[in-house]
């Protein structure tokens, strides 16, 4: 199982991309896979999320409330507004407007923990800027998406509140809990969490994918774009923000995979029920659940041979 689950999360953006790949040139590959699964499909890799979470995971909310607070403000604030720059730059019709900026003000997803892991990041920061972010996801995301989008569309609030509850935070605590009292167990299905989660984040990619084919067939190449730019603009401003804080090499590079990786998984989902009257907006989250992930394993390549560049100066 071990052997699996390294090969699994090694490649993942490979896997994820075939996933998406097949999807939508062949939708009726997945289209058995149900748009209403997409929340309880999250709901698993937000409960193993939970599994893998225990107190000492949050002692640096204590010991470096800086770093946190940052990495709240990069997370909600500068990617909200990269969101709501490229979607007035580029003119997009209110549907993918407000898919872009779901994708922005959503809090980052677990793959950035994995992207952490390859980057020879500081993952204990990664974990707890992830977990904190989730937690304050169902009061920020719904808010900004709010002040962000108002004007242009109507934002059902209480409705994007009440699905991040269920599907983000109820899981996550559940998870958290069972690892408190049954770590032993915990322990002991560490390995196969990987798996599942993956498993789990590609169905997601196949249902969105699927079901959506001729919307992405019909805005692919520009909301391409978009995505592309807001994911490399995350990265880079959590680069910046870490020189600017003077971190570590370490820091530094779970600062920007943290930033520029989102939860567009859970955009999805919330723009599938919170906005059903505006189909396109799921797009961007679908897009955006295939391109982060293969942006993040080049990342990764790149921050490791910034390692050995950093070691040979060293010496």
């Amino acid at each position: 199982m071990i052997i699996l689950k390294n090969i699994i999360v090694k490649y993942m953006a490979i896997i994820v991309l075939l996933v998406a790949i097949i999807s939508l040139f062949f939708p009726k590959t997945s289209l058995w896979i149900e748009t209403s699964w997409i929340n309880y499909l999250l709901m698993i890799v937000m409960f193993g999320m939970g599994l893998t979470l225990n107190p000492k995971d949050f002692v640096l909310v204590f010991t470096k409330p800086k770093e946190i607070l940052f990495g709240i403000i990069g997370q909600y604030l500068i990617m909200p507004l990269i969101a709501f720059g490229l979607s007035y730059t580029f003119n997009l019709d209110a549907a993918l407007t407000a898919g872009v900026i779901l994708v922005g003000t959503c809090p980052g997803g677990t793959s950035s923990n994995v992207i952490t892991y390859f980057s020879k990041g500081d993952i204990a920061l990664s974990v707890c800027m992830t977990s904190v972010n989730t937690l304050l996801a169902p009061i920020l995301t719904p808010l900004i998406t709010f002040v962000l989008l108002n004007t242009t569309v109507k934002v059902d609030v209480l409705s994007m509140f009440l699905g991040i509850v269920n599907v983000i935070l109820i899981p996550i605590i559940l998870g958290f809990i069972i690892n408190k009292f049954f770590s032993n167990f915990t322990k002991k299905a560490s390995d196969i969490l990987p798996v599942i989660s993956v498993f789990a984040i590609c169905m997601i990619v196949a249902a969105v994918v699927s079901h959506n084919s001729q919307k992405i067939y019909i805005s692919g190449l520009l909301i391409l774009c978009v995505v592309i730019l807001h994911n490399f603009l995350g990265y880079l401003s959590g680069f910046i923000l870490g020189k600017i804080l003077k971190m570590s090499p370490e820091k530094t590079k779970a600062f920007s995979i943290e930033i520029g990786m989102q939860n567009s998984g859970l955009a999805t989902s919330i723009a599938n029920t919170a906005f059903s009257a505006l189909p396109m907006a799921t797009v961007p989250g679908a897009i955006f659940s295939v391109w982060h992930n293969i942006s993040g394993a080049i990342l990764a390549s790149f921050y490791r041979k910034w390692n050995s560049i950093n070691s040979k100066s060293i010496k």
